[in-house]
């Protein structure tokens, strides 16, 4: 059920322009943003291959999500709470 008739939008030359400019802004940034992940990358790769920060590939992975695993506690008494049997 319509209450008021639709709104007509008209699309102006400088509405035009103004999303072209920030168009090419953001296509050059994300190639920047990929120029220099290409760059890091081979970079970790280089050090990785000379072995002077060897991690297993879980710690890596670990590492660029942000995750930090903490210790289990060990014994059978951390498995069934403070019964001992």
């Amino acid at each position: 059920m319509l209450r008021r008739k639709p709104t007509r939008l008209e699309l102006k030359l400088d509405d035009i322009e103004e999303f072209e400019s920030i168009r090419k802004d953001l296509e050059s940034r994300k190639k920047q943003r990929e120029e220099a992940e290409v760059t890091a990358a081979g970079e970790e790769a280089a050090a990785m291959a000379l072995g002077a920060d060897h991690k297993s590939r879980e710690q890596m992975i670990n590492d660029r999500i942000g995750y930090k695993p903490q210790p289990k506690a060990g014994g059978r008494a951390a498995h069934f709470g403070t019964f001992e049997f």
